[in-house]
């Protein structure tokens, strides 16, 4: 706990002395949304489900190749899986979009480049994210009999800091919050931004699941476009 105090003090002292170089961003764009599906965290591609962020980022220059970039975004998580086709006298497809409010917090390194307003930047850092919103869609057919259903995504009320204890889980039910890593990469291109972002959840986004391995836990891939303020 020190050492984190500790920490934290020269970050914010070194935010602060570089305070006047410091901007912001407005950011968003598409995401590639899926959850792992085995117990070593790889994906099932043909499940990936497309949705969206927009939000504000800052860029915290640390010295002359490094700085801390916060954010807070609006963005949309999930999966989707079908069997069969429309077509087909028996078929299945369900989606899970949940959305979330999202504060990543990356360190990232910066490369000049020809123009002194553009640069190369790679980074990681982690993120914290609480649902608020979403929903649970199926459709299909039995027999050549249609059903379908469009219900709201429930949230455990857990309290994030009782790390032993799951508030409000239950079957069906998701946890509401939501703790990964991040790694990020781009190009700043005066005043204009584009990035590439990779999210790799560390917590399973079922309310009654424990972390022993890495299964059902959010994966995203996003692209962003963002411009300065």
């Amino acid at each position: 706990m020190k050492t984190f105090v500790f920490t934290l003090t020269v970050l914010l002292f070194a935010i602060g002395s570089y305070a006047q170089e410091s901007s912001a961003y407005i950011k968003g764009g598409f995401n590639l949304a899926n959850v792992s599906v085995t117990s070593d965290g790889r994906i099932d591609d043909a499940k990936s489900l497309p949705s969206f962020h927009i939000g504000l980022m800052g860029d915290l220059p640390l010295g002359r190749i490094l700085a801390v970039q916060p954010g807070i975004f609006f963005t949309g998580k999930g999966t989707k899986s079908q069997s069969g086709q429309p077509t087909d006298a028996t078929y299945f497809k369900a989606s899970s979009n949940p959305y979330y409010i999202e504060l990543p917090l990356n360190l990232v390194v910066k490369l000049p480049l020809a123009s002194k307003s553009s640069s190369l930047f790679f980074g990681a850092g982690p993120y914290a994210a609480i649902g608020i919103a979403g929903s649970n869609k199926t459709e299909g057919k039995i027999y050549s009999v249609a059903y379908s259903s469009n219900d709201k995504i429930q949230f455990s009320n857990d309290d994030p800091t009782t790390f032993n204890e799951q508030e409000g889980a239950g079957f069906g039910i998701m946890r509401r919050f939501d703790f990964g890593l991040n790694g990020t990469a781009g190009l700043e291109l005066n005043g204009l931004l584009l990035s590439v972002n990779y999210g790799y959840g560390l917590t399973k986004i079922n309310s009654v699941e424990k972390n022993a391995d890495d299964r059902n836990k959010h994966r995203v891939l996003s692209f962003s476009i963002g411009f300065k303020l």
